[in-house]
């Protein structure tokens, strides 16, 4: 075993995350609006020694979205809001370069990077759904690589605008009549085919000099945008095959840009279903199972081909060839599915159940999910995990309070914060500020 711990962000994300988690009577129905709920989870999670916390989000609903997903708080609204009550655990927000001006988002981070003292996170999305343009004012939705693009130049602008001070910037002297070292604040002039901003931006820079900045792309556009500008990415973990291969593809995409392996961080999806037996596990999985008619599972599967209607087609046929349905949304997930199909000759049926209630391979009993965690981690197909279980309720609590000591037993898990700040907890490096780290290297 090496000196490394494994490490946990979890899922903010109402009910759960599965369809109808809002049916269960393990949570409140309201809970994606509810903010006492979301406070609790919050408050258990940083008690147990969690990382971080993450806010998912998206730009376009309908008829056939997610129930809770109708109606749910906006990330940085919540997360400002969680700051000044909680005191170590990261908070990571979710939001769209396609959609967002960088000068407001920048503002934004940095605000919350501030409020909690150097734990703010930014989950960089490219809005996957193609109905997101029609509540924007910017025209046809970008294709896929066009929207990663975007995303550099966007990203670029915001980390610019977070330096636009020196971390001694602001002296406050009043015997001098000196508020702000005028030498030590810069101004971006960032000139590119999408965006244009002069800066500076009004407001320095917190205890780790930069939020952290997450991503959860997958697809080779998505995978190299991440090695390059990541400390935090969250993939999918089909197999431990699968995630051992994303692994080290985003690591040596890293160090191809000039980084250390470990200045980026893996979080597989970690969705267990666990119970004191085998058999209590079975009918826990059952229950969730029986939340969903196959008619509701046709249409969630139908969100990641930007709602394509699946009823169409017959159910116990195989899972049908799509040609590029699909490929301008969740691009690598459809491809996944597609793949899971054909290895396994799954039926429509059969890929429709599974996505809305997946078996994933952390499942059985405790010593079962916490040996799997310790396999993967052991085998580099994760640094930690980015805990999102299907509801909010006795299997949060369980993996709590029967995984996490298991693992803390044979010295895979601490639960105390390594120190104060989210880069501190998750093991990445504090961030310098570009203009100070050319003025040592000029004076080496």
């Amino acid at each position: 075993m090496s000196n490394k711990k494994i490490d946990f962000g979890i899922m903010l994300n109402g009910p759960g995350s599965h369809m109808h988690a809002w049916k269960s009577d393990e949570v409140p129905s309201d809970a994606s609006t509810n903010f006492d709920f979301q406070l609790k989870i919050a408050r258990q999670a940083e008690e147990a020694g969690f990382s971080f916390l993450f806010v998912a989000d998206g730009l376009y609903i309908n008829d056939k979205s997610i129930p809770h997903f109708l109606n749910r708080f906006e990330p940085l609204t919540l997360l400002a809001a969680l700051a000044p009550i909680t005191r170590y655990i990261g908070l990571v927000g979710t939001i769209s370069t396609s959609y967002s001006e960088p000068f407001t988002i920048a503002r934004q981070l940095a605000t919350i990077d501030k409020l909690s003292h150097g734990r703010a996170g930014w989950n960089v999305v490219t809005s996957p759904l193609e109905g997101s343009a029609d509540n924007y004012s910017k025209g046809e939705h970008p294709e896929h690589d066009v929207r990663y693009d975007i995303a550099e130049e966007h990203i670029n602008v915001v980390q610019g605008l977070w330096d636009s001070y020196e971390d001694d910037a602001f002296p406050r002297d009043v015997e001098h009549n000196q508020y702000v070292d005028q030498d030590k604040m810069h101004t971006l002039n960032y000139q590119g085919n999408y965006f244009q901003v002069k800066g500076p931006l009004n407001i320095d820079r917190s205890e780790q000099g930069q939020p952290v900045i997450f991503q959860a792309g997958a697809s080779p556009k998505g995978q190299a945008y991440a090695a390059q500008y990541a400390d935090a990415v969250f993939i999918i973990g089909e197999s431990i095959e699968s995630a051992v291969k994303n692994y080290d593809s985003i690591k040596q995409q890293a160090v191809e840009y000039g980084r250390q392996p470990d200045d980026i961080k893996i979080y597989p999806i970690l969705s267990p279903i666990l119970g004191e037996t085998i058999d209590i596990a079975e009918a826990r999985y059952d229950e969730i199972k029986s939340l969903t008619t196959i008619e509701e599972a046709l249409t969630y599967l139908g969100r990641y081909y930007d709602h394509h209607d699946f009823s169409q087609y017959e159910l116990d046929a195989p899972f049908p060839e799509l040609g590029d349905v699909g490929k301008n949304s969740f691009r690598a997930t459809t491809e996944a599915i597609a793949q899971r199909a054909r290895d396994n000759n799954l039926t429509l049926r059969q890929v429709a159940l599974e996505e809305t209630t997946r078996k994933s391979p952390f499942f059985g009993t405790y010593k079962d999910v916490a040996q799997t965690i310790i396999d993967w981690f052991e085998a580099g197909a994760a640094d930690g995990f980015i805990f999102g279980p299907h509801i909010y309720g006795d299997n949060y609590e369980e993996f709590i309070n029967n995984v996490l000591p298991i693992l803390e037993a044979k010295g895979y898990y601490d639960a105390t914060y390594q120190g104060t700040t989210l880069r501190e907890n998750i093991g990445v490096p504090f961030k310098a500020n570009r203009y100070q780290q050319q003025s040592v290297e000029h004076t080496k």
